[in-house]
């Protein structure tokens, strides 16, 4: 009788400490993305590392050859020298409305870039900047545009809110992102390497007025779309990203 207490006691601690083992296994292989691993099927991958479908250059077909797959990672080498009137600006071929974005991206020295979300495209149209409201990716000590004010540092929401913050890593270095885009609570926001940094008021007068005090306040449709594109910007330096995925709200 003593034999099978001690056999069974045995047991449980063994599947007791193999399923605290598993559970920490699984804490520490939980991406650094500021909001909770969701259940399978809740994500949409929009870059696997492998292959850039559901990806086209801006207001055009195809991608550029300056975009290439590198590690795992979509990495965009702008030309030196530059050809005359190009564009190496990526969109997503759907378009979406309210949706958290995650992703990693990493920049070069110097560097300057920026994803962007409610992008149109069309002849009137020459940049995605014009429409599309961007989250600024920038390294915050060398590039010049970093000494015109925080609301143009990384992680902020270009010209209009500053990082609380700067939470960005070091030129080099992968930087986690999430972007949470959700109209219908009016609200926005900017996690950067597990830290909200940026919130923001979206389609009401909250958000009309921030963009009255901003550069694109003269602009007509900046920020208009509700619905529309993702982008990866190309500022003419090098940048990279991966682990792109996006959930529906």
């Amino acid at each position: 009788m003593k034999e099978w207490l001690f056999i069974l006691s045995v047991a449980v601690c063994f599947w007791g400490c193999k399923e605290k083992t598993e559970k920490m296994a699984e804490e520490t292989s939980r991406p650094e993305t500021g909001v909770e691993t969701n259940k399978e099927g809740e994500w949409t991958v929009l870059f696997d590392g492998s292959s850039l479908d559901g990806w086209k250059v801006y207001n055009g077909q195809g991608i550029p050859e300056a975009w290439k797959i590198e590690d795992g990672a979509m990495v965009l080498h702008p030309p030196n020298p530059r050809p005359e009137g190009a564009n190496y600006n990526l969109v997503t071929e759907n378009e979406y409305k309210d949706f958290v974005l995650s992703l990693e991206w990493r920049i070069s020295e110097g560097g300057n870039s920026g994803i962007m979300w409610g992008i149109s495209e069309g002849e009137k149209f020459s940049e995605p900047y014009e429409t599309g409201p961007e989250i600024q990716v920038l390294d915050n000590e060398k590039h010049p545009d970093a000494k015109n004010g925080t609301t143009h540092q990384s992680g902020s929401l270009y010209d209009m809110v500053a990082p609380s913050v700067d939470n960005t890593r070091k030129v080099g270095e992968w930087n986690t992102c999430v972007i949470t885009v959700d109209h219908k609570s009016e609200k926005g926001s900017v996690v950067l390497n597990g830290k909200e940094v940026v919130t923001f008021p979206l389609g009401n007068e909250m958000w009309d007025t921030m963009v009255s005090k901003s550069k694109f306040a003269d602009w007509e449709n900046f920020g208009k779309f509700p619905s529309g594109k993702i982008g990866l910007q190309d500022h003419g330096d090098q940048v990279a990203f991966r682990n792109i995925k996006i959930k529906e709200l």
